[in-house]
C-alpha cells in the first residue's frame, strides 16, 4: 500500500535559482542532492537531482540536466501545479512577501474548503499554497461529498456529448 508522497521531480533551468525560491523565499530546507553521471541506461549524463524538505518529510525535487533537452514553457495552473499545505497566518505573510520581492503572486483564491495563493517559481511551474477551512475534511471525505457519483455523471455527459 502506498503511504505517502516521497518526492515529486520536475526538470529545472538553474538549480541555483531554484534552490533560492524553494529554500530562500519559500523556506524548504536543501536536504540533498545527487550528481549523476550516467543514466541507468549508461548513457553519460552531468545532472544534478536537488531535494527540498517539506515539514512532513516529503521533498520536492528537481534535475538540472543541460545535456539534455527541454522546453521549458509557462504552465497554466489546469496544467502542472503543485499544492503546499500552510497554516492560515502563513498564507497571508506569504501573500504580503511574494508581493514585496516581487515573485509572480496571485490570490487569495476562495476553493470553499481551502484558501490558496499562487507563485511562478524560476522554472515556469505554479506553486499554490493553501490553508484549509473549516469543513476541509467533511469536503474532502468521499463518504459524505458524493465525489464518485460527480466523476461519473461527468464521463456520462463526455460520452453523450461526443456521440451526438
Amino acid at each position: 500500500m502506498i503511504s505517502k508522497l516521497h518526492h515529486n521531480a520536475y526538470r529545472c533551468r538553474d538549480s541555483e535559482q531554484t534552490r533560492a525560491f524553494y529554500e530562500d523565499f519559500l523556506g524548504l530546507p536543501l536536504s540533498g542532492t545527487l550528481e549523476i553521471k550516467d543514466t541507468k541506461s549508461g548513457r553519460p549524463t552531468n545532472t544534478l537531482h536537488t531535494f527540498y524538505r517539506l515539514d512532513d518529510g516529503s521533498f520536492l525535487a528537481f534535475f538540472e540536466a543541460p545535456d539534455m533537452p527541454f522546453e521549458f514553457k509557462v504552465q497554466h495552473d489546469y496544467d502542472l501545479h503543485i499544492a503546499l499545505e500552510v497554516a492560515p497566518p502563513v498564507l497571508r505573510q506569504m501573500l504580503a512577501r511574494g508581493h514585496a520581492l516581487g515573485v509572480e503572486t496571485r490570490g487569495v483564491s476562495d476553493h470553499g474548503f481551502i484558501d490558496s495563493i499562487y507563485f511562478r517559481d524560476p522554472n515556469g511551474y505554479v506553486i499554490e499554497l493553501c490553508a484549509k477551512r473549516e469543513g476541509h475534511d467533511r469536503a474532502m471525505d468521499p463518504a459524505s461529498n458524493g465525489a464518485r457519483e460527480k466523476l461519473d455523471r461527468w464521463t456520462a455527459a463526455k460520452r453523450a456529448a461526443s456521440s451526438a
